[in-house]
């Protein structure tokens, strides 16, 4: 090992002392930022990941739809499923109805889905916690659990749907009845818009409560792994009439995706700013090194060492500081990370805030994901900082001449 590097070592990690001071507030303060940076990035990365899993859980990769209702589905599904990248596809229809149970009302938005081919590109069995998806025929229903625990329905119980259709017999002077269907499940997703707000039915049902005769509203489509969604898209829309339009989950959900994608690397460019205050922090402490130990590097010089020696020894300070605190603060960060959940719920207790999480970000538990690339970002920076944080010292110490710091006082 070269003498200055050997020489930084002990300057950071003096002989006889435990942990010296001045280390240990320069690693804590890098480290701090560092936590601090996973924390928010990885949160920030678990919502958009959480977003695309229950969007391409919902809906598909891609989605196909009409102008208006599409006609002769079979036909369109045939073509569909003929183009290369397609796994899967199924059809749906959907709009909003009235449902009531104990003369307790909502409105949620209802999906009549194809049961035989849905699982082929929704994994709804996984999300049904109470009841099967096997059960479901066309006079029955599946209710999402908040929706449930609204009108206070059980699986076995009966509600009564009216649709849009219905509203439009009664101005005809047409008496016309509710379609009274059996809960034959509650499923949860995890998402509370999702949670409370639909209902699903068999694509027959929906097409009677809505009179379309055969039509549909779309189709869901499942893609090869690894296959990018755009791509896929494109080519469905090769493939298909001009009045079909496929679009992926990236494109229905741009808004969304762009605003979270803004946020957080706002984020990322606010927060660096706490490791170049602690960066700061560590180049004082080292001017203050170099003012302190001037003969001795006065002593450095007369023995024979280089200036750019002698400014490597600071420079490869700033290196150990930014390469422990980023070691520091990353695990730090990941066991907040770990118990965000019960630090979460601690923190709306005590501000009476439970229901905040979900209603305004719409998830139940805080989601995280390390992303790599968002990681690899975080080891560099910080290094890069902390070594430039060396910088200045090195320069000071580099332009000591020997004579005169050795007369130094």
């Amino acid at each position: 090992m070269p003498w200055y590097l050997y020489l930084a070592l002990k300057q950071l990690f003096p002989t006889g002392k435990k942990f010296p001071f001045f280390t240990a507030i320069s690693i804590l303060g890098v480290a701090l930022g560092v936590a601090v940076l996973v924390i928010s990035t990885s949160v920030m990365s678990g919502f958009g990941r959480e977003i695309r899993r229950w969007t391409v859980d919902t809906t598909g990769d891609v989605q196909v739809r009409g102008e208006g209702p599409v006609d002769r589905p079979a036909d369109v599904l045939a073509r569909i499923t003929r183009v290369s990248g397609v796994v899967a596809a199924t059809p749906f229809a959907e709009g909003v109805v009235m449902l009531e149970h104990g003369l307790t009302p909502a409105y949620p938005a209802i999906e009549g889905i194809d049961v035989d081919h849905v699982t082929g590109v929704i994994p709804l069995e996984q999300y049904i916690h109470y009841g099967s998806l096997a059960n479901l025929d066309d006079d029955s229903i599946i209710v999402s659990s908040q929706l449930a625990l609204k009108v206070g329905a059980r699986v076995g119980d009966k509600v009564e749907l009216y649709s849009p259709l219905l509203i439009e017999r009664l101005k005809n002077d047409e008496v016309t009845l509710g379609r009274e269907l059996k809960i034959v499940g509650i499923f949860e997703i995890g998402h509370q818009a999702l949670d409370s707000s639909i209902v699903l039915v068999t694509l027959r049902t929906m097409q009677d409560l809505y009179g379309r005769r055969g039509a549909v509203d779309g189709f869901n489509v499942k893609i090869e792994p690894g296959l990018d969604a755009d791509t896929a898209a494109s080519r469905l829309n090769a493939a298909l009439p001009p009045s079909l339009h496929a679009r992926s989950w990236m494109e229905i959900n741009h808004d969304l995706i762009f605003i979270l994608q803004l946020e957080q690397n706002m984020i990322f460019f606010l927060l660096t700013f706490i490791i170049i205050v602690a960066a700061f922090s560590v180049t004082s402490s080292l001017l203050i090194s170099v003012v302190r130990k001037t003969r001795e590097i006065g002593m450095l010089g007369a023995l024979g060492g280089r200036p750019r020696q002698v400014a490597a020894c600071f420079c490869f300070q700033g290196f150990l500081i930014g390469v422990g605190g980023t070691a520091v603060g990353m695990a730090l960060g990941r066991v907040i990370l770990y118990f965000r959940d019960d630090l979460i719920a601690a923190f709306t207790r005590i501000t009476q805030s439970e229901a905040a999480l979900e209603r305004f970000y719409q998830f139940r538990q805080l989601p995280a994901y390390y992303s790599p690339a968002y990681m690899r970002a975080i080891v560099i920076c910080t290094i890069v900082i902390s070594t430039l944080a060396g910088l200045l010292p090195a320069w000071r110490a580099a332009r000591l001449k020997p004579v005169e710091a050795l007369r130094s006082e």
